[in-house]
C-alpha cells in the first residue's frame, strides 16, 4: 500500500486542508487526476454546485466543487458495473489525514492494481467533492455522490451492482463495514464474506455518515468502509502520523478481494 501511504502524505502533508470550493481542493484534484491517467483511467471531471454554509464551526463560502470520475478503457456504463468512491475535501480546520487522505489513497492504491488485473465486474471509481458539512442536518453534505448519483441516467443506474465508499480507513486493527439500512445489505455482506477469505477483521455497524447514503437513497446497493473513532478527527492533529499503513494494507486487501468476487 505505498501509493496509498505516499498519498496520506502529500495530501494532508503537502496540501494540507482541501475544503471543497477552494484552491487548495483544486490542487489535490490535479493531483489525484494525475495519478489516475498514470494508471491507465480516463478521468471526467463533473462539475458540483455546493451553498455555503457552516463546516464543523467555520464558515464556508458557496462555489463549485468537482468530482473525479475514472473509468477503466472500454466501460460500457449501463453494463454492471461496481463503483468504489471516497471523498476529497475535508473540514478547514483539519489537514484530513484520515478522514479523508487515507481513503483516497486505498481508492488510488486499488485502482492502480486493478489497471491491470481482472475483476468480477468493471469498477469505476469517484473522488467526490463536498462530501463535509455545509449546515446543521444530514441533509447539509454528500453534495458530490448525490449529483453523481443524480446524473445517472436510468440504463447506467441500474447497472451500478455495488458501490463502497472509503471513508476513514486509515485507524485501528479491525476494519468496520458500514450498512446504511436496517435489514439485508448484499453490499455489506459480500464485503464480510471477502474478509473471511483474506483474513481481515471487520466489525459490522450501521453508518449513513459518508457517500454510500445517496446510492442508498437511489436504490443502489451501497455500504461503508471504515469510521473508527480518534482523537483527531475534524481537527488540526488529523496528521500523517494518525495512519497506520497496515490498516491500509488491510482494507485495499478486502477492497481488492471484494472486487475479484469468490474464487
Amino acid at each position: 500500500m505505498s501509493v496509498a501511504v505516499d498519498a496520506v502524505r502529500h495530501l494532508a502533508g503537502t496540501v494540507g486542508p482541501r475544503p471543497a470550493t477552494g484552491a487548495a481542493y483544486a490542487r489535490a484534484a490535479r493531483w489525484a487526476t494525475r495519478q489516475l491517467e498514470r494508471s491507465g483511467y480516463g478521468v471526467r471531471p463533473q462539475v458540483v454546485d455546493v451553498p455555503g454554509g457552516v463546516s464543523w464551526g467555520v464558515p464556508v463560502p458557496a462555489g463549485r466543487s468537482v468530482n473525479l470520475v475514472a473509468e477503466p478503457a472500454g466501460l460500457e456504463p449501463e453494463e454492471p458495473h461496481l463503483v468504489v468512491g471516497a471523498h476529497l475535501d475535508t473540514v478547514p480546520q483539519a489537514p484530513g489525514a484520515e478522514d479523508n487522505a487515507s481513503g483516497v489513497g486505498v481508492l488510488l492504491a486499488v485502482a492502480d492494481a486493478v489497471a491491470t488485473r481482472r475483476t468480477r465486474l468493471p469498477v469505476v471509481f469517484v473522488l467526490f467533492g463536498a462530501e463535509e458539512p455545509r449546515g446543521p442536518s444530514d441533509a447539509d453534505h454528500h453534495y458530490g455522490s448525490r449529483r453523481y448519483v443524480r446524473s445517472l441516467p436510468p440504463r447506467q443506474r441500474a447497472a451500478v451492482r455495488g458501490m463502497v465508499s472509503l471513508d476513514r480507513v486509515g485507524v485501528g486493527t479491525v476494519v468496520p463495514i458500514g450498512s446504511a439500512q436496517a435489514g439485508p445489505d448484499p453490499v455489506a455482506d459480500s464485503l464480510q464474506a471477502a474478509a473471511r477469505r483474506t483474513g481481515v477483521p471487520v466489525v459490522r455497524g450501521y453508518d449513513r455518515s459518508s457517500d454510500h447514503w445517496q446510492f442508498v437513497l437511489a436504490g443502489l446497493p451501497a455500504a461503508r468502509i471504515g469510521s473508527t473513532p480518534y482523537a483527531g478527527y475534524h481537527s488540526p492533529q488529523d496528521t500523517p502520523d494518525v495512519v497506520d499503513p497496515a490498516q491500509l494494507e488491510r482494507v485495499g486487501r478486502l477492497v481488492l478481494a471484494w472486487l475479484a468476487g469468490a474464487r
